[in-house]
């Protein structure tokens, strides 16, 4: 289905997780993450661009694995990204919603 984010047209899934990666950018990060009552600073943009990245390279992302990642630890995602962190972090970084996420 389509959807509006940052004034300009995205298709997501019923769940509002984007369907195409390459339509993300830092402008759609900031709309989803308003949506999801986070303002995005540059550490928020550190651990999206992490998701990023496993996800092209095919990992499967869990917490525990984006807390062992050296990027950020499990305490300062769970700040950074309130209640579901992996969820809302995964949506606000365009990617799929992880298996490991109910």
């Amino acid at each position: 289905m389509e959807a509006v984010i940052a004034n300009r047209p995205v298709e997501v899934n019923e769940q509002g997780y984007l369907l195409d990666m390459n339509q993300w950018d830092k402008e759609i990060a900031r709309g989803i993450a308003l949506e999801e009552g986070i303002e995005l600073t540059d550490r928020h943009f550190e651990v999206l661009n992490y998701l990023r990245e496993e996800q092209e390279s095919g990992t499967a992302l869990s917490i525990r694995r984006v807390g062992k990642s050296g990027v950020v630890d499990i305490k300062e995602f769970y700040a950074l990204f309130p209640e579901g962190p992996l969820k809302k972090a995964s949506r606000i970084a365009g990617i799929p919603k992880p298996a490991s996420c109910i």
